[in-house]
C-alpha cells in the first residue's frame, strides 16, 4: 500500500510537470508566427518601453504606449505600463532595436534559460544525490506553473529568481558579487520586504559589509545606467506614479485585498500586512541570528515575503521555487509529493481559465506556505543550537 501511495504521488507530480512543460513548448513554438498572442501578453509593455527609450521619447507616456502597442495588436481597454522601478529600464532597451514580433520568441528564451539557470543553481545547494528520485526533483522546480507563466508571458519575475539563486550560491564564497546580485531581486523590491529587513539586520549584525557594498555597487550602477540610457526617467516615474490609477488596481494577494475590503482608496492599507511581517521576521531572526541560514531559514522568509506582499501576481510566486526544491529535498514522503502536484495542477487549470486578477489566486501563496512547513522536517539541531544562542544574547 505504501509503495502504491508512492507510485501515485510520483505519477501525479509527473502529469503537472508534464503538462506545463507541454503548454510551454506549443505556446514558444507558435509564438513567432501569432501576432494576436505576441501583442496580448506583458512582453508587449516591455518591448513598447524599449522602443521608446531606443527614440529617446518618455517610456511612461500614456499615449504613446497606447498607439505603439495597438500598432502592434494590442486589444485591451488599456495601454501597458512597465511597473517595475526606473532602475529597471536599461533591460527593456534592447527590444526598442526590433519589431514586437522579432523580439518576442528571444525574450521568452532568456526568461526560460534564466529559470533553468536558477533552478540548477538552486539544485546544487539542496539536491540529494542519494535519493533515488533526486534526478526528478528537480523537475519541481523547472515545471513549477508560475515560473512558466513568467515564461509565457514574458515577465520578469524570473530575474528575481535567479538573483536570489544567485545570492545562495554566492553568500559565502563571494559575499560582494552575492550582495551584487541582490540587484535583480530589487526590480520588484515589494515582494521581498521581510526578507530585505532580516537581510539587513543579519549584514549589520555579522559585519558582513562585503555583501552591502556588493549590493549598493550594483544599486548605483543600475541607476547611474538609466540616467545614462533616460535622463529624465525618473522625474517621468514620479509623475507616472502621481498621476496614475494603476496602484488602485486590485491584484490577488493579501494586501490588496485588506485594501479593497476596508478602504479601496487608502493605498497605504495594502502595506500593513507586510509591515506586520517584518515586524514578526526580525523577531524569529533575532534568537537565531548565531545560527541563521539563509538556505534553510531564507527559505521560509521569502514564503513569508510572499505571502504578506503588498501586491503581486500568480507569476511573481517563481520566488518560491528554492523553498519548494528544499523541502522536497529533505522530504522522502511520496504522499507529500502528491499533495504539491495538486497544487500545480490546480495552479495550471487557474491560469487557463481565471483572469490575472481573479481573486481565485489568493489559495496559491498560502497553500505553499503551509506545504512547505508541513513537508519540510525540522532542523534537528535547531533547539539545541537557540538554546545556547539566546543565553548569549
Amino acid at each position: 500500500m505504501v509503495k502504491n501511495d508512492r507510485d501515485f504521488g510520483v505519477m501525479l507530480m509527473a502529469l503537472a510537470c508534464a503538462l506545463a512543460a507541454l503548454f510551454t513548448v506549443l505556446f514558444l513554438t507558435t509564438l513567432p508566427f501569432n501576432r494576436a498572442v505576441v501583442a496580448r501578453r506583458d512582453y508587449i509593455t516591455y518591448w513598447a518601453t524599449g522602443y521608446q527609450l531606443v527614440h529617446h521619447a518618455n517610456p511612461y507616456n500614456p499615449a504613446a504606449l497606447n498607439r505603439l502597442e495597438r500598432d502592434a495588436g494590442f486589444t485591451g481597454g488599456t495601454p501597458y505600463f512597465m511597473r517595475n522601478v526606473p532602475w529597471a529600464l536599461p533591460l527593456a532597451l534592447p527590444l526598442g532595436y526590433f519589431s514586437a514580433q522579432a523580439a518576442a520568441l528571444p525574450w521568452s528564451l532568456v526568461m526560460l534559460g534564466l529559470l533553468l539557470a536558477s533552478v540548477r543553481i538552486v539544485w546544487s545547494l539542496v539536491g540529494t544525490a542519494g535519493s533515488p528520485w533526486s534526478s526528478q526533483l528537480i523537475w519541481l522546480g523547472i515545471c513549477f506553473p508560475p515560473a512558466l507563466d513568467c515564461v509565457i508571458l514574458g515577465q520578469t519575475s524570473v530575474l528575481l529568481l535567479f538573483g536570489l539563486a544567485l545570492f545562495l550560491r554566492l553568500r559565502r564564497s563571494h559575499p560582494f558579487a552575492a550582495g551584487a546580485a541582490l540587484w535583480l531581486c530589487s526590480l520588484k523590491p515589494h515582494l521581498l520586504l521581510p526578507f530585505g529587513v532580516v537581510l539587513l539586520a543579519s549584514m549589520v549584525i555579522s559585519r558582513r559589509y562585503r555583501i552591502m557594498a556588493g549590493a549598493a555597487t550594483a544599486m548605483a550602477a543600475g541607476a547611474l545606467l538609466t540616467t545614462l540610457v533616460d535622463p529624465t526617467a525618473w522625474r517621468d516615474y514620479a509623475h507616472y506614479m502621481r498621476t496614475s490609477v494603476i496602484t488602485r488596481e486590485f491584484t490577488p494577494y493579501l494586501g490588496d485585498l485588506i485594501r479593497d475590503s476596508i478602504r479601496p482608496s487608502a493605498e497605504w492599507l495594502a502595506f500593513v500586512p507586510a509591515a506586520l511581517a517584518c515586524v514578526g521576521a526580525l523577531a524569529w531572526f533575532w534568537p537565531r541570528r548565531h545560527t541563521w541560514d539563509w538556505l534553510e531559514d531564507g527559505s521560509l522568509l521569502v514564503l513569508v515575503s510572499l505571502l504578506a506582499a503588498p501586491f503581486g501576481w500568480v507569476f511573481d510566486l517563481s520566488l518560491a521555487i528554492p523553498a519548494l526544491l528544499l523541502a522536497a529535498a529533505q522530504n522522502t514522503s511520496k504522499l507529500a509529493l502528491a499533495a504539491l502536484a495538486a497544487i500545480y495542477l490546480l495552479i495550471e487549470f487557474q491560469v487557463n481559465r481565471f483572469d490575472m486578477h481573479s481573486k481565485t489566486y489568493l489559495w496559491v501563496a498560502p497553500a505553499l506556505l503551509a506545504w512547505f512547513l508541513l513537508a519540510r522536517p525540522a532542523r534537528a539541531a535547531e533547539k539545541t543550537q537557540l538554546a545556547p544562542a539566546a543565553a548569549q544574547s
